[in-house]
């Protein structure tokens, strides 16, 4: 007899338990904003900001992530102090010619040459003419560091498809190809 009234006292217990539970209605949420944040469009008016609006411009005199600034101006004065003052800031540790010379080959010998002479692909095709031989050129690090990151005469900025890092990594690879010259 006691354990039918056991199986009994389970059997109601287990009913109404599983008669709360709902699909359709889940139960309580603690802190709902933290799983269903409120959505902004983007320049939608809202009372967020000051002056009304959702979409913001940046901070005045923010850099993007990972931006570095360079105090070199983009002309032929710029180039001109960049050739005389800009020095490499790699020591010896971090000056890896390996990655220089792939660097180079991905980016620069089309057009310069495996050597830097001047003579890549594209000018021996005849796509780009005039592409100068490091030999003929007085260039120090500055100076083609300023070339790499806003480019000159026909070769274009390359600052996107290189970090400063790896420019500079470029740019001692360059200045090995000269002295081999």
């Amino acid at each position: 007899m006691k354990s039918v009234y056991k199986i009994t006292l389970l059997f109601g217990f287990t009913i109404l338990v599983s008669s709360c539970h709902n699909n359709a209605a889940p139960n309580y949420q603690y802190f709902p904003n933290m799983y269903e944040s409120v959505g902004y469009e983007t320049y939608a008016e809202s009372n967020a900001f000051k002056n009304g609006k959702e979409g913001q411009l940046p901070a005045e005199g923010s850099l993007d992530r990972g931006t570095e600034p360079y105090e070199y101006e983009n002309s032929t004065a710029g180039y001109e102090l960049a050739k005389a003052n800009l020095k490499s800031p790699l020591d010896s540790l971090s000056r890896d010619a390996e990655k220089g010379a792939a660097l180079f080959e991905i980016y620069c010998i089309s057009c310069h040459g495996a050597s830097g002479n001047g003579k890549g692909k594209l000018v021996e095709r005849e796509k780009f003419l005039g592409v100068p031989s490091y030999k003929d050129r007085v260039i120090t690090e500055g100076s083609i560091f300023h070339v790499i990151t806003y480019g000159l005469n026909s070769m274009g900025s390359h600052a996107n498809q290189l970090s400063a890092d790896e420019r500079w990594l470029v740019t001692d690879y360059v200045l090995k190809l000269k002295s081999e010259l």
